[in-house]
C-alpha cells in the first residue's frame, strides 16, 4: 500500500478522461492499464482521436456511452466541467503539439490535469501551465514513469541520508536502436510524428528520451543544473530532428555529469541507466533490470540491493507490490505515479493536508524543467556545442 493510506478510506472512486490514445496508439492504452492496476479511478469519458469516428471506436470498445465521446477535447473540457459527475482528471496521452493547448483548455474549466511528456514545446508554455495549476488550486502529474519503481526511491532516499557522500559526478544514459532505419518513411505511427517538427517539436531525441535522464538524475538525486554543453547529432539521411545527443553538465555546488541518449544505438532495447558517483560511494540502476540497485561503498563489497527481499526505506518499501522474485515493471512504475497522485486528489477533496510523500509524483514543476532542459540542449548545439546558463 502507498504510504499514507489508500484513496478509497478518503473519497469515492474517482473518474478521469483521455485526450489522445486512439486506434493505433501505444501509450494511451499503457496509461489506462496502469489505472486500472489499482481500481481508484474509472475511465467514462474521451476524446482519443481527431477523428470522431475513431473516436466512437475506441470509446465504445471501452465500454463508454455515445453521450461522453466527445469530437474534440474543447467541448469535452467545456461539458464534463459543467456535469454534477464530471470527470476529477483529464489524461493528455497526444502527440507533443497538443499538450499545450489541451492541458491548457482542461485547467481554465477547472480540471485536474496528467499529461505526457514533454510538458510542451516551449519553457515559458510550461511554466504558463504550472502557473496556471497553482492558481486554480489543481494538481499537474507529469508521467516521467520511471520514477515510479520502488529502487528509484530508495537510492534517492540514499543520496538525501548521505550514503555515498557527496555527490560528484553523475553518469545517464539511455539508448535505443529503434530509429537507426528511416523508419518514419515506412508508415510506422510512432516513428511518423516523433520526427516530424510540427508534431514532436524542436527535438527528437533529447525530447523524447533525453528528457527522461534529465528528470530521472534530478529526481534521484536533487541536483539542479547550472549549465550544460549539448551536440546533438543526426545520422539517418533525410532525418530532420536529432536522433543522438551527448551532453555535459555543471550542476549548482560543483558536481558534473555527463548524458548520452541515442535512437540509433543497435543492439539497445531501451537500456536507461543511472550512475550516481559519490565520496563515499556509488550507486547504480539500470530500467531494463529495474528490481535491484548496486551499491558499492569505499572499504566495502559490492552489493546487489533486490526490491521484494532486502528492506528498502519505508516510503519506497510502500511502493513494493509482490515479493521477490516476481518481477515488478513498466506498467507497476506507471500505476505508482497514478495511485498517488489519485490518492492525493482524494486526500485533497476529503480536506486533508498533503505531506511530502502524498506529492511524490512529478509535478508541473519537473515538466517545465523538462521543457527548460530540452530547449537549452538545442540551442547549445545549434551554436556550435556552447555551454550555456541554465
Amino acid at each position: 500500500m502507498i504510504e499514507g493510506g489508500s484513496a478509497k478510506s478518503s473519497a469515492r472512486c474517482l473518474s478521469y478522461g483521455m485526450v489522445g490514445g486512439g486506434p493505433g496508439a501505444f501509450i494511451g492504452d499503457v496509461h489506462r492499464k496502469a489505472i486500472a492496476l489499482d481500481g481508484l479511478a474509472d475511465l467514462v469519458a474521451g476524446s482519443f482521436s481527431r477523428s470522431h469516428e475513431k473516436t466512437l471506436e475506441t470509446g465504445r470498445g471501452l465500454g463508454l456511452p455515445d453521450a461522453r465521446l466527445y469530437a474534440d477535447y474543447e467541448s469535452m473540457a467545456k461539458a464534463e466541467s459543467g456535469r454534477d459527475d464530471g470527470i476529477d482528471f483529464v489524461v493528455i496521452v497526444t502527440p507533443n503539439a497538443q499538450h499545450y493547448p489541451v492541458a491548457k483548455a482542461f485547467l481554465t474549466r477547472g480540471i485536474n490535469v496528467v499529461c505526457d511528456k514533454p510538458l510542451t514545446f516551449e519553457a515559458a508554455e510550461a511554466e504558463e501551465l504550472a502557473m496556471l495549476a497553482k492558481q486554480k488550486n489543481l494538481l499537474f502529474c507529469v508521467t516521467y514513469t520511471y520514477t515510479g519503481y520502488p529502487a528509484v526511491k530508495h537510492a534517492r532516499e540514499m543520496v538525501r541520508r548521505g550514503d555515498i557522500g557527496d555527490i560528484r559526478f553523475v553518469n545517464a544514459e539511455y539508448p535505443q536502436e529503434w530509429l537507426a532505419t528511416p523508419l518514419e518513411k515506412d508508415g510506422q505511427k510512432q516513428a511518423a510524428w516523433r520526427s516530424d517538427p510540427s508534431q514532436a517539436g524542436k527535438s527528437n531525441c533529447v525530447g523524447d528520451i533525453g528528457s527522461h535522464a534529465e528528470n530521472m538524475v534530478a529526481y534521484m538525486t536533487g541536483l539542479e543544473i547550472a549549465s550544460l554543453c549539448a551536440r546533438l547529432d543526426t545520422f539517418v539521411p533525410g532525418r530532420v530532428l536529432d536522433d543522438n545527443a551527448s551532453i555535459m553538465v555543471n550542476y549548482k555546488g560543483g558536481a558534473k555529469g555527463l548524458y548520452w541518449s541515442s535512437q540509433i544505438a543497435v543492439g539497445c532495447d531501451n537500456a536507461l541507466k543511472v550512475r550516481i558517483f559519490g565520496s563515499k560511494g556509488t550507486i547504480q540502476w539500470s530500467q531494463e533490470n529495474p528490481n535491484y540497485l548496486v551499491v558499492s561503498k569505499l572499504g566495502e563489497p559490492t552489493v546487489t540491493l533486490s526490491r521484494g527481499r532486502d528492506a528498502f526505506h519505508p516510503h519506497a518499501q510502500s511502493y513494493s507490490r509482490i515479493p521477490s522474485g516476481h518481477p515488478e515493471g513498466y506498467f507497476e512504475a506507471m500505476a505508482n505515479i497514478y495511485k498517488t497522485y489519485i490518492s492525493a486528489l482524494s486526500r485533497k477533496r476529503a480536506g486533508q493536508a498533503l505531506t511530502e510523500a502524498d506529492l511524490d509524483f512529478p509535478g508541473a514543476e519537473a515538466g517545465a524543467q523538462g521543457v527548460k532542459f530540452i530547449g537549452k540542449c538545442v540551442d547549445s548545439s545549434r551554436k556550435g556545442a556552447v555551454w550555456l546558463d541554465m
